[in-house]
């Protein structure tokens, strides 16, 4: 099983984690990530409804903004009280036909739903948490409908933690330290942050079979800006910025999470 390590903190924590999405720097990340997404997205449904599945969808925001969209949306999640938020989520966006509810294992993707069952699947900030990232990624790539379907996948940047620690905490020996950590702090959670690296991210979508389309840094700069810049007032600006800078490599590798766009590999004879 791929159970989220510490998953008594995310029963715990589902509220403060749904206030966290309403702050600037939450809502910041959940646009990007979408505006990333939607890049890619085939929302045309002249052949057939589009299914996807969001795996450990937490609040729900992505999910409903893809069913308002016309997706037929599965929600999967080890936490009730997060599914309790993201039925009301679904609710308040109206699109409640649309959306499935599952309290269940990422680990157990192919069992719960089937091989070859979804058109786009989002792991956003799960493998983080998981006690197993690779087997969550293999019943990933089991349960894509074919090679058109979309991995959409967000994790915490190691490179990140080294900026959060010297620009925001002017910690000079954390920002040393994280330079080569496999683990952070998670302050809302109160345990361990698996912290990634955009090869290993790369290398572990390989090893699945899974093919990367794109990849973008999701906060570049936001978290770094000076006290007297305001993140609401500026949000728009900051919003543009950010995704003028997500696509440039040389700056996007230190950005705070690491978005990654994948397909199945195509079998070539």
């Amino acid at each position: 099983m791929a159970t989220r390590s510490g998953d008594q903190g995310f029963q715990k924590g589902a509220r403060d984690y749904a206030a966290y999405l309403e702050t600037a720097e939450g809502r910041l990340r959940t646009d990007l990530v979408f505006a990333n997404l939607q890049e890619f997205l085939r929302t045309s449904q002249t052949v057939k409804t589009l299914h996807a599945l969001d795996v450990g969808s937490g609040t729900g925001a992505i999910a409903a903004r893809l069913a308002q969209l016309g997706f037929q949306v599965s929600q999967l999640d080890s936490s009730e009280e997060m599914l309790n938020i993201a039925r009301h989520t679904a609710d308040k966006a109206g699109v409640m036909d649309r959306v499935t509810f599952v309290h269940g294992d990422a680990g157990q993707l192919a069992d719960l739903f089937g091989a070859a069952a979804f058109d786009v699947i989002l792991c956003h900030n799960l493998l983080e948490y998981v006690d197993d990232p690779t087997l969550v990624l293999r019943g990933v790539a089991r349960t894509l409908r074919g090679n058109s379907a979309i991995l959409s996948v967000v994790v915490r940047n190691q490179a990140g933690e080294v900026f959060k620690a010297a620009i925001q905490a002017g910690d000079l020996t954390a920002a040393e330290t994280n330079l080569n950590a496999e683990w952070g702090f998670e302050s809302l959670y109160g345990g361990r942050v698996r912290l990634f690296t955009s090869a290993g991210l790369r290398a572990m979508l390989t090893s699945e079979s899974l093919e990367l389309i794109a990849e973008r840094g999701v906060r570049v700069v936001a978290d770094y800006l000076p006290p007297n810049i305001s993140r609401t007032a500026q949000y728009e600006r900051i919003f543009e910025l950010e995704r003028k800078l997500s696509a440039r490599p040389e700056v996007a590798a230190i950005a705070r999470y690491v978005h990654c766009l994948a397909r199945r590999k195509e079998n070539r004879t």
